[in-house]
């Protein structure tokens, strides 16, 4: 089965599985299918991780998230364009886009390398579905056209742009065909040559005329040198279950094994009180020194310590920041990805299919500041795609769009799960909680006894008065070990669906 953004997205990786494919070969399908029909959140200029593990196999992480470009000797010639996103009347963020915003994409070597370790069928045959999709286009779903109308400034910012997401002049609305004839003809040209027709030749050249005429610096140079790496995750423990999910040099990942191992020690059965001691925590944890470090070879196993956890729990102050599919076979192989083009950068690269993304101006993915990183080396992340294990097998894949709260995302989920309370839907279903900056978000259905008495502990509350995809964008598969029996769910603030093979 396939948990993902979008019911085709969901159904390309499902066909897959019935045709005798596996779960990363049905991933590849699906991320390939959300190309064209999730484009304002993925794509060929988007970066992700994805993490595999099966009966037969270790788990790994396969990192292929944006790198830092700059080594084609440019000088940025262009400032970020700050763009506020409104989510409602009442929360807006502002997201960087532009030329200068622009970092080298990974998608494509991403999807080569899971396929060369774990696949059984060619890229040809998997590209198929994302190709027609492109090709004859499909109808806007509310959520992508949600997600168009807010991020509207971007998709019209350019001509390029505009030709795809604007052709009369305006926003696609929910019901109307988008169509990427440009993205069909680059998949099917990915299907054919692989990855290098990404990374050599024309197209890296194309990029670099592109972006470095507009004032970025992303190179052909930087393309040639983009390679995706294979990580160890990082593990918790919970309730006798063992969680892997993204190592350093991404954040995301580490924070929601630092919060799991926090609650581990608590011992208490997690409300949203308890819940809010340790997002404050990691909040605390995520300083300079974290930021400066992250990198580091054993960080992670400093970072997780116990003296370190110990001292988070002490604190006399406390308590008391996309889109995600998963796909699992009946052998019990589980692929779990996350793929994120950050908002776009507006940057659409004529003849190529490509929309490159804008990491260099999400703010929490550069703590220390804009156009920091050195040329070559990965952009930080708070994508985690996530697996769950009990006595070595895969009993969960999960992950989440989302931004800074794709971690309070996969972690409340992961938590709905292991209490055994809720089946997998429900556990995506839940109302959710996100602290940041000092203020708690919470969605309709919360306890509101419990948000009361995080108020009279001086805890600053927004009530939501509906669900939203700010809170992220969960999709979960799951597979009982002792019957075999598979389970899912998707995320109805992103549109998520799950398709059975």
């Amino acid at each position: 089965m396939v948990a993902a953004g979008h019911p085709l997205t969901a159904e390309a990786g499902a066909a897959i599985l019935r045709e005798g494919g596996n779960a990363v070969d049905a991933a590849v399908a699906a991320v390939v299918a959300s190309f064209p029909v999730e484009s304002a959140l993925t794509g060929l200029g988007a970066g992700g991780f994805m993490v595999v593990k099966g009966p037969d196999c270790d788990a790994v992480v396969i990192d292929f998230f944006v790198a830092a470009p700059g080594q084609g000797g440019h000088e940025l010639g262009e400032e970020l364009v700050p763009v506020p996103v409104h989510f409602d009347a009442s929360t807006t963020q502002i997201f960087n886009a532009g030329a200068a915003s622009c970092g080298v994409p990974g998608t494509a070597a991403g999807l080569e390398m899971a396929l060369d370790r774990f696949g059984s069928v060619p890229m040809d045959e998997l590209v198929g579905a994302g190709v027609g999709l492109a090709r004859e286009g499909s109808p806007l779903n509310s959520q992508q056209a949600y997600v168009l109308r807010i991020l509207e400034p971007i998709y019209t910012a350019t001509a390029e742009a505009r030709a795809i997401y604007a052709p009369e002049g305006r926003i696609l609305r929910e019901g109307e065909t988008l169509r990427n004839p440009d993205l069909a003809e680059a998949l099917e040209r990915f299907g054919a040559e692989g990855a290098e027709s990404i990374y050599a030749g024309e197209v890296p050249e194309a990029v670099e005329d592109y972006v470095c005429s507009r004032g970025g610096v992303l190179s052909a140079a930087d393309m040639n040198s983009y390679r995706a790496i294979p990580r160890e995750p990082v593990g918790a423990r919970y309730l006798g279950h063992e969680i892997l999910t993204n190592p350093p040099p991404s954040a995301g990942g580490i924070l929601i094994a630092y919060c799991l191992a926090l609650l581990e020690r608590l011992g208490t059965d997690p409300g949203p009180v308890e819940l809010a001691e340790v997002m404050d925590a990691a909040n605390g944890a995520r300083g300079e020194e974290f930021a400066t470090n992250l990198a580091r070879p054993g960080f992670a196993q400093e970072f997780l310590a116990e003296d370190s956890l110990r001292r988070a729990l002490e604190r006399p102050d406390r308590l008391g920041s996309t889109t995600h599919l998963a796909a699992m076979d009946e052998a019990g192989l589980c692929a779990s990805v996350t793929c994120s083009n950050g908002t776009g950068s507006g940057m659409v690269v004529p003849g190529t299919g490509i929309h490159l993304n804008n990491m260099l101006g999400e703010e929490d993915l550069n703590p220390l500041g804009f156009h920091r990183a050195a040329p070559g080396t990965r952009v930080s992340s708070m994508m985690s795609p996530t697996l769950v294990l009990s006595g070595g097998e895969v009993v969960a894949g999960l992950g989440s769009a989302g931004s800074n709260r794709i971690r309070s995302a996969i972690l409340q989920t992961t938590l709905n799960l292991l209490t055994g309370k809720l089946d997998p839907q429900q556990a995506v279903d839940a109302p959710r909680i996100h602290l940041e900056g000092g203020l708690l978000q919470a969605e309709p259905g919360v306890d509101p006894t419990a948000l009361g008495r995080l108020e009279e502990r001086g805890q600053q509350v927004f009530r939501w008065s509906e669900r939203n995809l700010f809170f992220g964008g969960v999709q979960v598969v799951t597979r009982d070990p002792a019957s075999g029996r598979l389970g899912g769910g998707g995320d109805p603030r992103r549109g998520g669906s799950v398709a059975y093979a």
